[in-house]
């Protein structure tokens, strides 16, 4: 098992090409990577890879609990970049313009808290609003896909190539919605349309205690928790061949041997 974590820090776009001309290194080829790097069809994302939610801090976020009850009196929330002038000054190639799209159609519509600024109340806000947008940025995947999961708010998940955490314990299709990077000029016509029984249904799930910590890593680790998730994903992968275990006087696994069919994932 390896666990990656894609990097989002300087020169993204070096990065990027960087790490798709080497691919999937040859001594990880054989490996199940554990990763946040989910990615539909990106070659740094084998088939087999098990992919977990981005780190959010549990303890933080359990301090800013609003109390139960509290109105939902903002209809669409979202903090964080639109532009990222410093590593892409032409535009265009960051969050491959659907963040951008995202302001120049709606900040002025009432309807929509949208901004750069980050306050002090961020995770309140997050309880206090119906839909919280989780645009791609450099990645599908940032943290506020993980917030909005644990403070009830639906996600609105606008990245055309995601591939989202632990499918098998967390209803994506039902708890969130699913809007085309093109269609977000639409966003507000999208979002006005779901009927009320709908946002209901979807709220109700996400009140669901264990879909909160199947999305966390609290320490110690707790039974349900985003750990466990994983560990049941590897769990799956069960029973390997004999062949992929150490042979009498064998000290280390030759990861390049045999023949090619053994690299595909267990």
């Amino acid at each position: 098992m390896t666990l990656a974590h894609a990097s989002t820090t300087s020169t993204p776009i070096v990065q990027e090409e960087k790490a798709i001309e080497r691919g999937v290194l040859p001594l990880l080829r054989r490996a199940t990577l554990v990763q946040t790097f989910g990615q539909k069809d990106h070659v740094c994302l084998k088939e087999g890879s098990i992919t977990i939610p981005p780190y959010a801090p549990p303890q933080k976020m359990k301090t800013h609990l609003v109390p139960p009850g509290t109105p939902r009196s903002i209809f669409v929330y979202f903090r964080g970049l639109f532009y990222d002038t410093a590593n892409d000054p032409e535009g265009g190639y960051y969050a491959r313009g659907a963040r951008a799209s995202v302001w120049e159609n709606f900040k002025n519509n009432p309807l929509f808290d949208i901004s750069t600024d980050h306050p002090p109340t961020y995770y309140e806000d997050m309880q206090r609003a119906v839909f919280c947008l989780c645009p791609l940025g450099w990645a599908p995947w940032s943290p506020r896909l993980v917030e909005a999961v644990v403070f009830g708010c639906i996600p609105v998940i606008i990245a055309d190539d995601i591939v989202l955490p632990f499918a098998d314990a967390i209803p994506w299709e039902e708890i969130g919605v699913f809007v085309a990077e093109d269609d977000v000029p639409r966003l507000d016509t999208i979002l006005t349309s779901i009927p009320m029984e709908v946002i209901l249904r979807k709220q109700r799930l996400l009140a669901n205690p264990s879909m909160k910590q199947a999305m966390l890593f609290p320490q110690p680790a707790q039974a349900g928790d985003a750990f466990h998730q994983i560990l049941n994903g590897l769990a799956r992968k069960l029973p390997h061949g004999e062949d992929v275990f150490l042979k009498p006087g064998q000290k280390v696994l030759n990861w390049t041997e045999g023949p090619r069919g053994d690299l595909k994932p267990w």
